[in-house]
């Protein structure tokens, strides 16, 4: 069963009230579906380091019995630009993984309350596939988050994802830090053909980590905030993205983590 995210879309922006899931019929597959698009992105003064360059994204997510998905994954420097920025960074992808599994589905009981419709456990996965040594100078994303999910129903915006995740890092193999994340896809205007423009975006902030080093800081994060147009096939956008201590990594003169960068975007929905 496959839903477009224009389906999401309207359904998410309907009028009446959301509900919360329910699995006590037993019909843990009832609420499936899955979405796939490939989206060409352009960044620029992306931090840390002020990087502007283009990739592809692959990203996609859906909903499967008891799991709930969504990923992407970064290809950088498509055209093997030598002056683009990523031309000689020794990560050439980025990977995003973020399974979650509902504890309403696997147990079949309602355990909503209040605003909370759905709760998880729920992970994620950051890689890119460099191998950190410290002599070489090379230094990998290699980050896995262990922690509770949830689906909550704000005002305006409708559902949110939410998470509440532990850090484990797999380069110092050892536990470092939390994370909070939330999510969001609001559509608010609608035209007469069917297509709608969305306020989508998220915000992904750790804290409690190891700020022994001079370059590192306790906490950080990111949001970013997207106006997109969206068609049953395609979407346009523009989203504005604000970072402090991005990673943990300290602000400094000569390497920014903390400031805006801007991202356009041009996608095709399978």
């Amino acid at each position: 069963m496959r839903k477009s995210l224009l389906t999401l879309g309207l359904l998410a922006a309907t009028s009446a009230p959301v509900m919360a899931a329910d699995y006590t019929d037993g019909d843990i597959h009832k609420n499936d579906y899955k979405w796939l698009q490939f989206n060409l992105m352009g960044a620029f003064d992306e931090k840390p380091g002020n990087s502007s360059h283009d990739y592809l994204e692959m990203e996609f997510g859906g909903r499967s019995g008891i799991f709930d998905l969504y990923g992407y994954v970064d290809v950088f420097n498509l055209l093997s630009n030598p002056s683009s920025d990523k031309a000689d960074a020794d990560a050439k992808i980025f990977m995003k993984f973020a399974p979650r599994m509902s504890l309403d589905a696997l147990t079949k009981k309602d355990l909503s309350f209040g605003p909370v419709q759905e709760l998880y456990v729920a992970s994620e996965i950051n890689w890119d596939g460099v191998t950190t040594n410290a002599a070489k100078g090379t230094f990998g994303v290699n980050l896995q988050k262990i922690g509770l999910g949830s689906d909550v129903n704000v005002p305006w915006l409708g559902k949110i994802g939410l998470n509440f995740y532990g850090v484990y890092d797999s380069n110092m193999k050892d536990w470092n830090g939390y994370q909070v994340s939330t999510n969001w896809f609001k559509p608010f205007y609608f035209f007469e053909n069917g297509s709608f423009i969305s306020y989508q975006g998220y915000i992904d902030y750790q804290f409690g980590m190891d700020d022994s080093s001079d370059f590192n800081s306790s906490h950080g994060g990111a949001m970013f905030n997207g106006i997109y147009w969206h068609s049953d096939r395609y979407a346009v956008g523009y989203g504005l993205k604000l970072y402090q201590d991005v990673y943990g990594i300290k602000d400094t003169d000569s390497f920014e983590s903390s400031g805006v960068g801007h991202y356009v975007a041009v996608t095709y929905k399978f």
